[in-house]
């Protein structure tokens, strides 16, 4: 369905609106004062699948709830012609992404006559699940309760512990790491820094399968960047089958071999990187920076499925999330920096570098940051995920509720159960369940002790 939605709730003279996309399933919906399961969508569109498999889907199975899905304002469809225009984006923001919302559960308990016997409960995960706790947070008569998986509500500019996190997944032998292999993928660095600061810039971009040769400081660190990525997505959702987990980075890295030549590091990763071509959709790796700022500049129509200039635009302006190699710990290259990855936000938006760390502060004093003091939300987070670093991991009150989830990687406790599924992320699931059973209970208790009720 179709919802329309103001621009700029907070500018009453503004009437310009868009058109906000949803997904409804009915069918396990008791009528007519069943609980409702609102799934938020995040910095990317929202799918039909999104109401008819996951977690948070079996869930409302078993409580007989309605499931709704809703698009983030500027993604996916849920967004006007012009509205990748530069100007246009200064109505892409959390706060209007979290009224949307408020606007949202008026029209769907218009439309379903729901009441205030039906109780919502909200789910996310990433920055979705963010919005899930700050919905709760900020519209607690709205929404009862709230899952956020893997939610990180605190903003930062300077993202370091990510790279640091990932060192610690690729050492954890629980998962198939080894010190070796965290021993290999450092190496491996150097090495190709080296190489690239000896002007071999040719043998690089042969060996690494990149679409250009990197030989500005600018396209060197697009490509330490892109190399760095490669295995940060790895640890971050091992085991999730979308792209080779630890366990697997690490057998390549520290396969033994009689060979001296393929014992290098360097040849080791290349070799993997040319393993992550044959499975990914790239056919080469893009390392030149200016190819990455066009694409960003780029506000037509054909790049509206993607989101990467929506998603640098908050990044810019709310939440920072840079992830950084400057620090001794990062296994990776030092050429990824704060200044390199923020000049992005001046190139591309005409933001100012200094702007940046007030605009974080702001967002973290607006939601607060990781010690939010609210109320019925769950934290979830999985012990691989970097960010968890960003989250709320520890119950510092009553007030929050968290759920660790032992060696899992991100979001993985919203999927729903696989045959390989780890013990540990069996019994995160059944905490969550026992936590959104335990609010539907207490929230029918409340309805029943009601005047009026």
């Amino acid at each position: 369905g179709r919802v329309h939605q103001p621009l700029d709730h907070f500018n009453r003279q503004n009437v310009k609106t868009f058109t906000q996309r949803f997904f409804v399933n009915e069918a396990y919906w008791q009528r007519p004062d069943g609980p409702v399961f609102l799934f938020i969508g995040g910095e990317g569109p929202i799918y039909n699948f999104d109401v008819l498999a996951g977690h948070h889907v079996d869930m409302a199975k078993e409580h007989r709830a309605l499931l709704l899905a809703v698009e983030h304002r500027f993604y996916g469809d849920s967004i006007n012609p012009d509205g990748l225009k530069t100007e246009n984006l200064a109505d892409l923001s959390s706060q209007q992404a979290l009224a949307d919302l408020a606007v949202f559960h008026q029209y769907i308990s218009q439309s379903f006559n729901l009441s205030s016997r039906n109780t919502w409960i909200s789910f996310g995960g990433s920055y979705s699940g963010s919005l899930s706790a700050w919905f709760r947070g900020k519209f607690p008569n709205l929404v009862y309760g709230a899952v956020a998986s893997s939610a990180p509500v605190k903003a930062k500019l300077d993202f370091s512990e990510y790279s640091n996190v990932v060192g610690l997944g690729l050492m954890n032998e629980a998962v198939g790491g080894s010190e070796k292999c965290l021993a290999k993928v450092r190496e491996a660095f150097v090495l190709v820094e080296a190489t690239l600061l000896d002007g071999n810039f040719t043998k690089v971009a042969g060996d690494f399968g990149c679409c250009q040769t990197p030989k500005n400081p600018d396209d060197q660190m697009e490509l330490m960047q892109n190399l760095a990525d490669i295995i940060m997505g790895s640890v971050q959702y091992n085991e999730e089958g979308v792209l080779m987990s630890i366990k697997e980075l690490c057998g390549v890295m520290t396969e033994t071999t009689r060979n001296t030549f393929r014992k290098c590091a360097y040849y080791r990763y290349n070799k993997y990187v040319q393993m992550y071509h044959n499975t990914s959709d790239e056919s080469c790796l893009d390392v030149s920076h200016e190819e990455t700022v066009k694409n960003l500049m780029d506000t037509s129509h054909k790049s509206r499925r993607r989101a990467e200039r929506q998603w640098t635009y908050q990044t810019c302006t709310e939440f920072g999330f840079y992830q950084t190699c400057e620090d001794t710990t990062c296994p990776f290259s030092g050429m990824v920096t704060l200044q390199a990855q923020t000049k992005i936000c001046t190139k591309v938006f005409g933001i100012s570098q200094h702007s940046l760390p007030s605009r974080i502060a702001f967002t973290n004093s607006y939601y607060g940051g990781d010690n939010p003091n609210t109320y019925r939300v769950l934290y979830v987070n999985g012990g691989v995920d970097p960010w968890k670093e960003l989250s709320v991991v520890q119950d510092s009150s009553e007030e929050s509720q968290t759920v660790f989830i032992k060696d899992t990687a991100h979001c993985a406790d919203m999927s729903k159960e696989r045959l390989t599924d780890r013990h540990s992320l069996r019994k995160g699931r059944q905490e969550i369940e026992n936590h959104v059973a335990r609010w539907l209970k207490t929230a029918a208790l409340e309805k029943m002790t009601k005047p009026g009720a």
